[in-house]
């Protein structure tokens, strides 16, 4: 009597074998970049954030007194609620901007390719040249914002140095860098079939009605991304408070990876700028399911 066995595991053959070789090879840079580069610091970050390391001597555990302070901390508080109001009215602004600058910048104008680069423009300007200029423009003695308030008879602002106005300052700021959004818009818009508006010409329907049945709905998919993407960018704001404010006056431009920066290498608390990292992480991650969730109720997606 003899007992067959069968393999449960069967190797492919060779030539697919080799296409897989050559591909993970291709992939090779991009795969130790990101073990190198990203996922070890991540991973030594969350050792780091139950540690205290002042970068002089060894890393001393201590336990969860990293994420004790971290949440009784009223300095990392302050910084959560600064980038929480920046992006909270921040964000729906630059996508009615952007939107509308897609819809216009879609009709037949002349020099419509011009004005389109001038908007997208201030995308490739380094972010700290962005803030060098943004900083004179709202000087209070020779900035062009408030020389510009002067012809309405509307005295001058001390926009970086007054606590109530140095956020709405920033918040304005953020429009400059509306272009990538509205790309995303433009390249949208062409894709939605003319028939469609012709079918709604037919039935009556005017401007107003074609924008909120068809082009408004057609358009979620891209709103919802660009939402995302300026939600996450926005809790992400660093280089211009650090430049135009270094988080003054009073802590009112004191944003999360800003307070995150000065406790790792300004008061060099290592283990708790980790800490104060990871929550952040979880902030945005939390925010991104939560919008991915929602969306499923307004997002329209063609079948």
């Amino acid at each position: 009597m003899t007992v067959q066995t069968s393999s449960r595991f069967k190797l492919p053959p060779k030539s697919i074998l080799k296409e897989w070789i050559e591909g993970y090879l291709f992939a090779s840079p991009f795969i130790l970049g990101f073990l190198v580069f990203t996922a070890y610091p991540m991973g030594y970050s969350i050792w780091l954030a139950f540690h205290k390391w002042d970068l002089l001597s060894p890393p001393r555990f201590v336990g969860f007194e990293n994420i004790v302070k971290m949440f009784q901390d009223p300095v990392a508080n302050l910084a959560l609620y600064n980038s929480a109001y920046y992006t909270i009215i921040a964000v729906p602004i630059q996508l009615v901007i952007s939107f509308a600058l897609a819809l216009a910048l879609t009709q037949k104008l002349k020099f419509r390719d011009f004005y389109r680069a001038g908007f997208y423009l201030p995308i490739i300007v380094p972010l700290v040249a962005s803030a060098v200029v943004w900083q004179r423009v709202f000087h209070y003695e020779y900035g062009i914002l408030n020389e510009f308030l002067s012809w309405f008879g509307i005295p001058a602002q001390k926009w970086l140095f007054d606590p109530a106005l140095a956020k709405p300052a920033f918040i304005l700021m953020s429009f400059w860098m509306i272009g990538r959004q509205m790309v995303i818009f433009i390249a949208g818009l062409g894709n939605i079939p003319e028939s469609m508006y012709e079918a709604a010409s037919l039935d009556g329907a005017g401007p107003v009605a074609k924008l909120f049945k068809i082009t408004v709905p057609m358009m979620t998919p891209l709103i919802f991304y660009n939402m995302v993407i300026a939600i996450i960018n926005s809790f992400q704001t660093f280089i211009p408070a650090l430049i135009m404010t270094d988080g003054g006056p009073e802590r009112s431009t004191l944003f999360a990876v800003l307070n995150i920066y000065r406790q790792g290498f300004n008061y060099f608390n290592m283990g708790y700028a980790a800490a104060l990292s990871w929550q952040l992480f979880i902030i945005i991650v939390g925010f991104t399911i939560t919008q991915f969730v929602i969306s499923r109720r307004w997002v329209y997606y063609e079948e």
